[in-house]
C-alpha cells in the first residue's frame, strides 16, 4: 500500500476531482469555523465556501476517522474503501499548487490518515490502539511470561547459555543435541504464539457483543474493562513469547 504523503507527483498541476470537491463526511475539524473564509464549518472536510481543506482535529481518534465504531472484528474492506475515499481528499499531489497553508493541512491530514489505515487494518494493532482509546492514556504493552511456561522458560534460557558456551566446539555431539532441543523448543514456542492469537480473537468477539449491549451498567463496564485486562495480557504474553522465539532464531542461526 503506498504511502500517500510519500507518493510522487505524476503531473505537475492535479486539480481535485468535482466529487470530493461536492461530497462531504461529517467529522470532527480543528476548529468550527473555516481558517480562510471564516464561515461556518460543520464536518466538512472541505469548506462549502471557499472549498478550502479543513484541518482534522487533534481529537480525533482512528476509528472515528472511519466513521466505524471501536470494534476489533471490522470488515477490512471497507476499510480500504472508505481509506481510498478520504484519500482523494487529503492527498498532497491535489494541492501541489495551492498554499502553503492547504499544503501543510494536506499533509497533516494525510499522514494521520496513512497512521490510522497502517494502525486499524492489522489486528495485533487495532487492538493495542483501542486498549489505549479505552484506558484513556498511552499505556504500552509490556512483556511478561505466561504464568504456565515459567518453569520451561527457565530451563530453556539455561540451555541457551550452555550452547553458546558451547559455539566453539560446533562439531560436539553434546552441541549438535543441544541445537535440536532449542529447534523443538522453537517451534513449540511458535505453537503457543498461535494459540495465544486464537485466544486474542476470542476476546474481539466478547468486546464487540459487550460494545453493541446498549444501556450500560456498572456490571457492563466492569466487563468491558476484564475484557480489555485480559486482552492486554495476552498481548504482553505474546510479545514475551516473540521475542523469545526471535532469540531462540538468532542464536540457533548465528
Amino acid at each position: 500500500m503506498p504511502n500517500l504523503s510519500e507518493k510522487k507527483v505524476e503531473r505537475n498541476v492535479m486539480e481535485i476531482p468535482p466529487d470530493v470537491q461536492t461530497k462531504s463526511r461529517a467529522l470532527p475539524m480543528a476548529r468550527s469555523m473555516c481558517w480562510h473564509c471564516q464561515s461556518e464549518v460543520t464536518g466538512e472536510y472541505l469548506c462549502g465556501q471557499c472549498v478550502k481543506v479543513q484541518p482534522l482535529s487533534k481529537e480525533l481518534d482512528y476509528f472515528a476517522c472511519f466513521q466505524i465504531p471501536r470494534r476489533l472484528n471490522i470488515d477490512e474492506q471497507q476499510l480500504e474503501r472508505t481509506f481510498y475515499e478520504l484519500s482523494r481528499t487529503f492527498h498532497p499531489d491535489f494541492y501541489s499548487t495551492k498554499d502553503d497553508a492547504e499544503q501543510t493541512i494536506s499533509l497533516g491530514n494525510s499522514a494521520f490518515l496513512n497512521s490510522a489505515y497502517r494502525t486499524l487494518k492489522d489486528p495485533i494493532q487495532r487492538v493495542e490502539y483501542l486498549i489505549r482509546l479505552e484506558a484513556g492514556a498511552v499505556k504500552d504493552i509490556r512483556s511478561s511470561p505466561p504464568a504456565d511456561l515459567f518453569e520451561e522458560i527457565l530451563e530453556l534460557q539455561e540451555d541457551v547459555e550452555s550452547f553458546r558456551e558451547l559455539a566453539q566446539q560446533n562439531d560436539s555431539p553434546t552441541y549438535q543435541q543441544l541445537r535440536e532441543k532449542l529447534q523443538q523448543e522453537r517451534m513449540h514456542l511458535e505453537q503457543r504464539e498461535g494459540e495465544l492469537e486464537s485466544s486474542l480473537r476470542e476476546k474481539f468477539t466478547n468486546w464487540d457483543r459487550l460494545l453493541s449491549e446498549e444501556a450500560p451498567s456498572n456490571q457492563h463496564r466492569e466487563e468491558k474493562t476484564k475484557v480489555l485486562r485480559e486482552m492486554q495480557e495476552i498481548l504482553s504474553n505474546r510479545t514475551y513469547v516473540r521475542n523469545i522465539i526471535a532469540d531462540l532464531t538468532e542464536t540457533i542461526e548465528r
